[in-house]
């Protein structure tokens, strides 16, 4: 088992990562409760593998459990089920003290700690992120929210959890399709900074995809580590974090354009968005061409997409896509602000790339 810590005064918590956790949870779990009593909140997909395991781990030490079971898919990081969540939790009579627990992937994640974090002015929650992409990232950090139709993620609130139990025995039960897609992301903290995790990923990505169970707690403990030094010293997104991003402006506007349907996973559009900003940052000067190549061919080597035109049944309108960039919470003054970089492990916030050049990019990707 492993932790990492994630320092923020009187918010810190710790990232437990280790295989059959959620099984063994009591120990973990027991510490943080105020009665002996927990609710749960996840999806059709997640309960039948994990609920019941979770349960029984409670159970036998005395700790009744309330679950709520949501429907699966991105849709259901609505008003709809956010309104659901809270009424429930209400329903449960839950106290600011008790412990909400979301288990799931990122949508039940970022579901879950927004109506925690509104309920009652915000009650505690835990994340059990049941999938690679949420181990490494949405779990994290304390970013909370939903999607609405101007784009994804515009309604929120930041609201830390009490602690991340990342069961890498959860990941044995994906689909091949979404592990690649968590590793979408894992390959993006290598990019945005740290090119020795870059080349450690490199060397080890078959392995690590194949179900070396060493080698994806240490690609998600490096993982962590990375968000949570960056979360420690730009909590609210105010500056650095937003290097979190990278890949991302793109990845939200295909992912709004493809209606949050699974034409498109978030993984796989944050491999497409970095394939992107890399080709922005050549374009510009601002990196070499090999270095493209290279990040292009670490994506190619392990199928999962470097282009818009590889998004399955996906007739592209850049304009469109330009548009829904335009609604990027990273938006200032109307400009922009891109992630993009100088090299491998160093990204940087730019500004002022013109429109002509971000179409330019975009139709190249939909046609090659």
């Amino acid at each position: 088992m492993q932790k990492v810590r994630v320092e923020l005064e009187k918010r810190s918590y710790d990232i437990i990562i280790g295989n059959g956790l959620i099984k063994n949870s009591a120990p973990i779990i027991t510490p943080f409760l105020s009665q002996n009593r927990v609710v749960v909140i996840t999806d059709q997909n997640v309960a039948p593998l994990h609920l019941r395991s979770f349960e029984s781990s409670l159970k036998l030490v005395g700790v009744s459990v309330s679950s709520l079971v949501l429907p699966s898919g991105e849709s259901t990081k609505s008003w709809k089920y956010a309104i659901r969540v809270v009424e429930w939790i209400l329903e449960q009579k839950v106290e600011r003290n008790d412990l909400v627990i979301a288990l799931g992937g990122g949508v039940i994640g970022d579901l879950v700690g927004f109506a925690a974090a509104i309920v009652r002015r915000g009650v505690r929650f835990a994340q059990i992120p049941t999938s690679l992409l949420a181990q490494v990232d949405s779990s994290i950090g304390g970013k909370t929210g939903i999607n609405v139709s101007f784009g994804k993620n515009l309604v929120g609130a930041f609201h830390q959890p009490v602690f991340v139990l990342a069961d890498t025995e959860a990941l044995g039960t994906l689909p091949d399709r979404d592990f690649l897609s968590g590793y979408g992301e894992v390959v993006k903290y290598g990019l945005l900074g740290d090119e020795d995790f870059f080349c450690w990923l490199e060397e080890n990505a078959y392995a690590l995809i194949n179900g070396n169970v060493e080698l994806r707690i240490e690609a998600i403990k490096r993982s962590c580590q990375i968000k949570a030094r960056i979360v420690e010293n730009d909590e609210l997104e105010h500056g650095d974090r937003a290097l979190l991003n990278l890949g991302h402006t793109f990845c939200h506007a295909l992912e709004a354009v493809t209606n949050y349907s699974d034409i498109l996973l978030h993984g796989e559009g944050v491999a497409i968005g970095c394939n992107l900003a890399f080709d922005v940052s050549t374009r510009l000067g601002l990196c070499s061409q090999e270095v493209l190549s290279r990040v292009r061919d670490h994506y190619k080597s392990i199928n999962i997409a470097t282009d818009i035109s590889q998004i399955n049944g996906f007739v592209g309108d850049t304009e469109r896509i330009y548009d829904l960039m335009a609604q990027d919470k990273k938006v200032v003054n109307g400009v922009i602000r891109f992630i993009l970089a100088s090299d491998i492990g160093k990204a940087m916030v730019q500004e002022n790339v013109s429109k002509d050049l971000i179409i330019e990019v975009l139709q190249d990707s939909l046609e090659r």
